[in-house]
């Protein structure tokens, strides 16, 4: 019973560790990659918007409806409040701005290791599961509740303040079963917890943020820098892109019927400053194929990081 226990308290620290590192790099990627993707998103539509006015292609038309439609979603509490309340209430930033108080500055991804070390030390000692009284249950529970929002604010400071109350409480008093079929309950509902939180940490790992923090669990902030260059690689490219599609619509078009790129041959006998066609630029794969969709090659979310 006793080494089911201890597996079973052991278990639960290891999840609810990576459960806090999960939401602090969840936290940290929405704040540094989240404007990132939505200029992605406002870049596709567009570009894609750009190549409808060109063409005139009805695919086109849908396209660049869609890919404004997700640009533009329904929004969110946060965003309705303009990232002054969200669904748990006023932001810390913004109740700090209301009442002239400072603003605290943006979470660690990680606790420290002595964090941890503290964390793990007062969870191993003060566990609820450890005792069978009820009123030392809620004691413990209560207890317990204070280390976890501490450690995951990684202070330091208020998990050694805790292991001092701990040490100065009363002794753990755990009670051991004396019938047989007690014991055998306890092993039960042990298992069917270990099942409980099984499931949890399933649901953690194969979420997106938990598949992006185990590529780099000693230094996520670096694969946040690594996603941002790559972001931000892709921003140029969709900008440029963006460029030469709005360009060329200030010049004269020579035929607005059939898909043809401005620059194209207008018979005018003046000579463009470019070649007619250009297979790389995306005007002229449109207009070589009569369809601008058959010559994108700009996946609305193609090569996305993240």
């Amino acid at each position: 019973m006793r080494a089911a226990e201890q597996a079973l308290i052991e278990y639960e620290i290891a999840v609810e560790t990576f459960r806090i590192e999960v939401e602090n790099f969840s936290r940290l990627h929405h704040q540094r990659l989240g404007p990132v993707y939505a200029r992605l998103d406002e870049l596709d539509a567009l570009i894609a918007e750009a190549r409808a006015a060109r063409t005139g292609s009805d695919e086109d038309r849908l396209t660049a409806a869609r890919l404004r439609a997700e640009a533009m979603p329904m929004p969110a509490v946060e965003e309705l409040f303009h990232g002054w309340m969200g669904a748990e209430g006023l932001w810390p930033e913004a109740a700090a701005m209301l009442t002239e108080q400072p603003v605290r500055p943006p979470e660690r991804v990680r606790p420290s290791e002595e964090a941890r070390a503290l964390y793990r030390d007062l969870v191993r000692k003060a566990h609820p599961d450890l005792v069978q009284d009820e009123k030392e249950r809620a004691r413990r529970d209560e207890f317990i509740s204070r280390v976890t929002t501490a450690y995951g604010r990684g202070d330091e400071a208020a998990l050694r303040a805790l292991a001092t109350e701990w040490e100065a409480g009363p002794a753990p008093q755990p009670a051991f079963p004396s019938r047989s079929e007690e014991l055998y309950a306890r092993l039960e509902w042990l298992a069917q917890r270990k099942d409980m939180i099984a499931a949890a940490a399933h649901e953690l790992e194969e979420s997106a943020i938990g598949s992006m923090l185990r590529l780099a669990p000693d230094d996520p902030d670096r694969l946040i820098e690594e996603v941002a260059e790559q972001l931000l690689a892709q921003v140029a490219e969709k900008e440029h892109e963006l460029l030469r599609w709005t360009s060329k619509e200030t010049q004269p078009d020579g035929d607005t019927g059939t898909g043809t790129a401005p620059d194209a041959g207008t018979g005018t006998g003046t000579e463009q400053a470019g070649p007619a066609t250009d297979p790389a630029d995306p005007a002229d794969a449109a207009g070589s194929n009569g369809s601008a969709g058959s010559g994108d090659d700009s996946a609305p979310d193609g090569g996305r990081v993240g």
